[in-house]
């Protein structure tokens, strides 16, 4: 078991983030400037090709550790951000490029390599999960949420369903053909995102995702547009989803 390492820490307005290491797995967290003491954690997976601090992780991390007073954190998936690419990355971002090239269907491809990443990756959620709760401003008292989407779905979903610690989760735009199976296995309260008119995934597709949680309290939020133009109001509503279900009010951003 590995024990977290802080490596750096800035802090602005009210936030302080802090750069860690759970044994090579380089992660952040951002949390209250005063402290924080216990409040909710919740987790959050980036996107394919991007890393922990995609102004995406780093602005709703800010949504939540001013609006609602948790603490945030985020590492790097395998191959990606500060972590260095494998043979096996490195073929599978190619064949992701030749297909784009040629016109050819992405999701396949996509769906094979997240695969493959989440195996990888689960572990080191978990992990991460088990360093940042023996922080005493965090602890193990606390509820734990997850948020992610794309290849944040890809892995938070089997992460989730091995987790029991995850209380509320907010996941979409991701293909079925792998979550699926382990989304069955989570009845914890869920909130899906959707993109009507995504290129990459069909509605069937996404919907078929969203139909296998075996949440009772599930709620599906379906936006016109293509994939990469999920509305940011979409950030307010996972805001207040987390402050619900983990506990705390939500400040009005400015």
């Amino acid at each position: 078991m590995h024990s977290l390492q802080f490596t750096a820490e800035s802090s602005a307005n009210t936030m302080v983030e802090r750069d860690f290491t759970v044994g090579d797995v380089p992660g952040v967290l951002w949390s209250p400037a005063s402290g924080g003491d216990h409040a909710p954690l919740v987790l959050m997976g980036h996107g394919g090709g991007n890393h922990k601090k995609h102004p995406a992780m780093s602005g709703r991390a800010e949504r939540l550790v001013t609006g609602c007073g948790f603490h945030v954190a985020v590492i790097d998936a395998p191959g990606h951000g500060d972590r260095p690419r494998t043979a096996h990355d490195e073929a599978e971002i190619a064949e992701l490029y030749r297909a784009r090239a040629a016109g050819e269907p992405e999701g396949p491809i996509v769906v094979r390599y997240n695969a493959h990443l989440a195996e990888l990756a689960v572990p080191e959620y978990r992990a991460a999960l088990d360093a940042l709760q023996e922080l005493p401003e965090i602890g193990t008292d606390g509820p734990v949420g997850y948020w992610g989407i794309n290849m944040g779905t890809a892995i938070g979903v089997p992460f989730v369903a091995a987790e029991p610690r995850i209380t509320a989760a907010v996941f979409g735009q991701h293909w079925p053909d792998v979550p699926a199976e382990k989304a069955k296995h989570i009845t914890i309260p869920i909130e899906f995102d959707l993109q009507w008119d995504d290129e990459h995934i069909s509605r069937e597709e996404g919907l078929a995702l969203f139909d296998a949680f075996a949440s009772r309290e599930k709620s599906l939020h379906v936006n016109s547009g293509r994939h990469k133009e999920l509305p940011r109001f979409e950030v307010d509503s996972a805001v207040r989803f987390f402050a619900r279900h983990l506990g705390g009010a939500v400040i009005a951003s400015a």
